[in-house]
């Protein structure tokens, strides 16, 4: 059978090609692979053999390994049996029987308008059970089909377009409306442009829904990562009225601490670097809380009273975490790699793609806030808080340790961004820039959402990625960010205290 493939005449090598895309099996696809990639080799005997990436030749249809004789030589091919190699590959798919397999092979033939294709597609079709599938195929067929020279082929194309849910088709679509240089379209038939336009406006209505859903999702994923960098600063300037400048370098020692704890388990656990990211989780938060609790029983806590002190004090301290940074790792970005559990995204509604790492992200928000929350009402050093930011006074009168909460407090805050820097190493690179970015949105989300609130700081945080990803669009990011920050302003001259107004006396 695999002899021909070495044969003079191109139409029997041509129709030997196309015998093996219909075996679909992963030996006939190993021997058009490697004839495709010139990889193929053919003794004076007639003998096909496959030599692999790695050199080793063996014969595909018995399987046997053996050396590369002298005799033999690489079967060349040309354009056609080019095009033939891949159209049986496709087939390979195609006829596959795994449907995942079949799936993708016909999504990714949707926009692929080669007529070639258009009889494998009508066998795949009297042999497709999947539903899903058998739709695929139709819509693929008449992609083909629409440029056929039939007008009611074409007609019946345009209409069963009328479903199709890929941007691709959109393209395809469009081109039948295009008035030539004379005048005329290049789809001269009145009622299958009548038809190509309906097909164009559902299309686009799909796609607009898809755009507006895909907003919503990506604003959330924002707003998560907002919120994770805004929650610790709601602690440490909501609660405690300290405008930490610094906040944002807590955040980058959260993230080079998984870089840490992914080196090291590369290095001594390479069988379980799929789970460092949970043992990251509780190094960051120690490591940053650690930082900050050091950080306000040395400097913030003599500067309390002071706001204009402690912002120039935290923001020189912030200059100090960056450069040692530098020295320690580099000025360079460090890459922090998705385990694989994290990787990859599931394709939703024919279109919208949420990424793995995302949705693990806004799940991980959320688990946060309500850790937070439980601690800040459901603990004695919640408590503790509580009663020490409503009247420190009162509180140290009936012995609660204000030093101690003060400190643990902060450190609290500051751990709580080491876990955001956790996130913020799994969307990109980390860098002694890191949280530069994050620093002006998290005092944004703090002061929108009311000092001191822990809901409102949610609320602000999703809002405002919800609000970013929907004007990005339309005025592009920094316009996004401007127009945000406008609306800001002006909302706290309507509203000083914030969405939500702390209840409570405050003494101090």
């Amino acid at each position: 059978m695999l002899a021909p493939l070495a044969a003079d005449d191109t139409d029997e090598r041509l129709a030997a090609i196309t015998a093996l895309g219909e075996l679909a099996s992963p030996a006939a696809a190993a021997v058009l692979d490697a004839l495709g990639s010139d990889r193929l080799f053919a003794t004076e005997a007639g003998r096909i053999l496959i030599q692999d990436a790695q050199s080793t030749v063996s014969d595909p249809e018995t399987g046997e390994t053996l050396a590369l004789p002298e005799d033999a030589a690489s079967i060349s091919i040309n354009n056609r049996l080019r095009v033939g190699i891949a159209n049986a590959l496709a087939a390979q798919q195609i006829l596959s029987g795994d449907v995942p397999t079949r799936l993708a092979a016909v999504r990714s033939l949707q926009r692929d308008v080669d007529p070639d294709r258009a009889p494998l597609l009508r066998k795949a079709l009297t042999q497709e059970t999947d539903p899903q599938i058998t739709g695929l195929l139709r819509l693929a067929l008449a992609n083909i089909e629409l440029s056929d020279d039939d007008p009611a082929m074409r007609l019946r194309a345009a209409q069963a377009l009328a479903d199709a849910t890929d941007a691709g088709v959109k393209t395809v679509l469009a081109a039948r409306l295009v008035k030539q240089a004379d005048g005329s379209y290049v789809e001269p038939d009145a009622s299958v442009r009548a038809a190509v336009r309906i097909a164009l406006h559902r299309l686009d209505i799909h796609l607009s829904r898809i755009e507006w859903l895909g907003n919503l999702f990506y604003g959330a994923s924002l707003g998560s990562v907002l919120l994770l960098a805004a929650l610790g600063l709601a602690i440490t300037f909501g609660l405690m009225g300290i405008i930490n400048m610094a906040h944002g370098e807590l955040l980058m020692i959260g993230a080079y601490a998984t870089y840490v704890v992914q080196y090291l388990f590369r290095q001594f656990a390479p069988m379980w670097t799929d789970w460092y990211l949970l043992a990251a989780l509780p190094v960051a938060f120690a490591a940053s809380a650690l930082v900050g609790m050091a950080l306000e029983h040395s400097v913030i806590r003599w500067l309390y009273g002071r706001p204009l002190e402690t912002l120039l004090a935290t923001w020189g301290i912030s200059l100090i975490l960056m450069q040692g940074v530098r020295s320690l790792f580099g000025a360079q970005n460090v890459e922090v790699g998705n385990p694989s559990w994290m990787s990859g995204s599931m394709v939703v509604l024919d279109g919208l793609v949420l990424p793995y790492n995302r949705l693990v992200i806004i799940g991980f928000s959320l688990a946060v806030v309500v850790l937070v929350w439980v601690l800040l009402n459901r603990t004695r050093l919640g408590l503790f808080v509580r009663a020490v930011t409503q009247n420190r006074r009162m509180a140290s009168c009936v012995g609660v340790p204000t030093g101690r909460v003060d400190m643990l407090t902060f450190g609290l805050g500051s751990g709580i961004a080491g876990l955001g820097g956790v996130a913020l190493s799994q969307l990109g690179n980390v860098g002694p820039d890191l949280g530069q970015a994050y620093i002006v949105d998290s005092f944004m989300v703090v002061v929108l959402g009311g000092v001191g609130q822990l809901a409102g700081t949610v609320i602000a945080a999703i809002g405002l990625g919800e609000i970013n990803k929907f004007l990005e669009p339309y005025s592009g990011a920094v316009m996004a960010k401007i127009t945000i920050l406008v609306l800001i302003v002006l909302f706290i001259q309507k509203r000083p205290q914030g969405l939500f107004a702390l209840k409570g006396r405050s003494v101090e």
